[in-house]
């Protein structure tokens, strides 16, 4: 799978994108100033960038302008606080790929990295099917042993999260982070509240409890 380096200052942010990615399959590697991520992704290895731009030493566009130089087919993502469109233009215009500000869902940011990594002769994926369910990530339309079923966008996104990791337990930690997204600070109480929900649109036997751990989709 694809290695990916994460250019990020604030450890609670890089650990929350670093655990995303890697349950998702990639490689990660994290830099936490500007200077030693300029340093590893520049090694041809490397296949996208998430790049902070609020970085202590080297500031994050002066990263950026330096690694498009070096680097200029490498898709970079540049993740920031900075929402305001003139940032976004600005950055865009310096060379980032893609613009994600804070706050963000994890869902988001894995959606943009796979966008920025697909081959050119690589089909999108918009279904996903097992044990009877068939999710179409496009309509996002979800159909349970054939019948249309009506869901949230919530419901959508943890029964996305939930195929793209079949037979998997998923702990309440990861469900939080890919679900709701990094600094979410609603009910504790809210994956076991949604888990409940979904049983009942697509069967209680789909979603197994595992004590302690987690949740798994039996497909």
């Amino acid at each position: 799978m694809a290695l990916v380096v994460v250019i990020e200052d604030e450890v609670g942010i890089s650990d929350f994108v670093r655990r995303g990615l890697e349950s998702a399959g990639f490689t990660v590697v994290v830099a936490a100033d500007g200077l030693s991520g300029l340093q590893l992704a520049q090694h041809e290895d490397v296949e996208l960038v998430i790049l902070d731009l609020g970085l202590p030493g080297l500031p994050g566009e002066q990263v950026l302008t330096r690694l498009r130089s070096v680097r200029p087919a490498l898709p970079i993502i540049v993740l920031t606080a900075k929402g305001a469109i003139s940032d976004r233009v600005t950055n865009l215009e310096a060379g980032a790929n893609d613009y994600v500000v804070k706050p963000f869902s994890f869902s988001e940011l894995l959606a943009r990295v796979r966008v920025q990594l697909r081959r050119p002769d690589q089909a999108s994926p918009v279904l996903l099917e097992g044990g009877g369910l068939t999710l179409d990530v496009r309509t996002r339309e979800v159909r349970v042993d054939g019948k249309t079923a009506t869901l949230s966008s919530r419901e959508f996104t943890l029964l996305e999260v939930l195929l793209r990791h079949p037979g998997q337990v998923l702990s309440q930690t990861q469900l939080l982070d890919q679900v709701w997204g990094y600094g979410f600070e609603g009910a504790s109480n809210v994956v076991e509240t949604y888990v409940r929900h979904l049983r009942r649109k697509i069967g209680a036997d789909r979603i197994q409890t595992v004590r302690r751990a987690g949740y798994r989709l039996v497909t």
